[in-house]
């Protein structure tokens, strides 16, 4: 048992907490997680409702700006990865904001004041009395200014937030040799935090398109608007509960000074260049300080690699409805709920993997470090779009409109092939979240240094930005026929970058599985 707590990739020697022993116990026998604390809760509901308002209405941002404004799909696919550009760009701005200023509980209830301000704009701007190029100019500063800065400042705090109410270190239970562990319980909040995640989002698919096309946009768009009103109401009176850390000196003059004094210093005989920042007495930094600085520049090299990833991730808000908006499907679905499949796939698998597959490779000596997972996690992606290109040429070979290219087609044309055929591909990029969004959560928290836990999370996010940055160029073949070979470019592109990434990093799971420090 104590072998299997040591493959989760949190450190050994944690700080002291209320009645928590720095060290880890010679009796050890097994960790075991606590159960999460009330203002855990609190994060987790907030943050349930924000994904309700996110993905219940930027899921119908495709055919809103199909149907309502009359765009065509190569502009509906640079808007949308513009929008999510903006969202996943602005965290860098929510990281600075909580560390440098206010700290996290005040940015994360500004963000979400602002956001609300924004859902409540783009609901006025589906008003059909509003001339058409208005409703446009309300749907970009919206999106755009509004929510892509709410939702970018919450992102980049809020899982970093509720990290932070986890008491640290070692605490007995009742069995000899077995204590609360925090690594346990913070791998338990991260399972509950992403399972929030997506009930919020399954939930705001599942209904918010629906009433886009039973009742109108305009109430499609209050309710999402009404949810995150309520997700702030649930987390504002949590303050005396939260563990709010205090803001002091700026995290970033701290890496800058220690940057600069290792570059003047350099010692051609160190192991790692910054080392020569190390030893010194007087010094605004430690050199625990320094060596989470050091697992943070390896981090962001490891998140170098995630653009292509999101690129591919991203298609679900864009070309895959697009896709099925080809096929044939039932008069109660829409095009864009197929998503829910995603989240559903993570609401029951996620607890399958983490409870008992897991677990099972520890037991048998199969260490899963966050590399292998995300190199997993890469190779099932790629297969998924494999999938998806092969039934994109089943579409194009399906009547009575095949390519979808003749100057007569109808704007509602679709051909006769079923939209089910799109559920593999749903959830396959679901499968491959738990090996890449998940553990890139946890491997960012898990490397920083207490001072730059946000920075780092919010860095993990903008590699997000960067695949949304691949998707506005990809948008140009995103149009019939051309989007068959984007799907198997990206397909291929995904292969070769994860032999790549895996043969570059393979040797971070040894690191991470002998890190012995922890800044809490």
């Amino acid at each position: 048992m104590a072998d299997i707590e040591k493959f989760y990739g949190y450190p050994e020697v944690l700080i002291n907490g209320d009645g928590y022993m720095q060290q880890q116990p010679a009796d050890f026998i097994g960790g075991v997680p606590e159960p999460l604390h009330l203002s855990s809760w609190f994060i987790i509901s907030t943050e349930l409702c924000e994904r309700f308002t996110y993905y219940g209405a930027s899921l119908m941002f495709a055919q809103y700006l199909k149907n309502e404004l009359n765009m065509k799909k190569t502009d509906q696919v640079s808007i949308i990865r513009g929008f999510t550009f903006f969202c996943y760009f602005t965290t860098l701005f929510g990281a600075f904001i909580a560390d440098q200023y206010l700290g996290k509980y005040i940015t994360i209830a500004g963000f979400a004041s602002w956001y609300i301000l924004g859902i409540s704009l783009l609901s006025i701007s589906t008003l059909t009395s509003i001339e058409r190029s208005v409703r446009l100019a309300l749907f970009i500063i919206s999106t755009y200014v509004f929510i892509g800065v709410g939702t970018g400042g919450i992102k980049s705090n809020v899982s970093v937030f509720v990290a932070e109410q986890v008491k640290t270190g070692y605490k007995a239970t009742k069995i000899p040799g077995v204590y609360i562990d925090s690594r346990a319980t913070i791998e338990r909040c991260y399972r509950y935090f992403y399972l929030a995640i997506n009930v919020g989002g399954f939930s705001g698919m599942l209904l918010c398109p629906q009433l886009a096309k039973n009742v109108n946009y305009f109430t499609a768009y209050v309710v999402p608007a009404g949810v995150m009103a309520v997700g702030l109401i649930i987390f504002v009176p949590g303050y005396s509960l939260y563990v709010k850390k205090p803001v002091g000196q700026s995290p970033f003059v701290k890496v800058y000074r220690t940057i600069r004094y290792a570059l003047k210093n350099k010692n051609p005989n160190n192991a790692h260049w910054l080392d020569s920042s190390k030893g010194l007495k007087d010094a605004e930094w430690d050199d625990k300080y320094v060596d989470g600085l050091k697992r943070s520049i390896r981090a962001c090299k490891v998140f170098l690699f995630y653009p292509i990833y999101w690129a591919l991730y991203n298609n679900m808000t864009d070309n895959f409805i697009n896709q099925g908006l080809e096929m044939k499907r039932p008069n109660w679905l829409s095009a864009d709920q197929l998503n829910v499949i995603n989240s559903a796939v993570l609401i029951v698998t996620i607890p399958i993997f983490d409870t008992w597959v897991f677990p099972a490779l520890a037991k048998r000596g199969i260490y899963l470090g966050p590399i292998k997972k995300f190199f997993i996690g890469f190779m099932i992606v790629s297969a998924g779009f494999v999938y998806v290109t092969v039934i994109q040429k089943f579409v194009y070979k399906s009547g009575p409109y095949y390519e979808f290219n003749s100057p007569d087609v109808p704007e509602d044309a679709y051909n006769d092939i079923s939209i089910w055929w799109q559920v593999p591909a749903y959830v396959c990029i679901g499968i491959s979240e738990i090996f890449t969004s998940i553990t890139g959560l946890e491997y960012a928290f898990s490397q920083a240094p207490a001072e730059l836990k946000s920075t780092l999370t919010a860095l993990f996010l903008l590699s997000n930005a960067g695949g949304s940055l691949l998707g506005m160029i990809l948008a140009i073949w995103s149009g019939d026929p051309t989007v068959l070979y984007t799907f198997a470019a990206q397909s291929i592109i995904m292969f070769l970058f994860g032999i790549a990434f895996y043969l570059v990093f393979r040797h971070y799971d040894e690191e991470v599985r002998l890190q012995i420090t922890y800044e809490g």
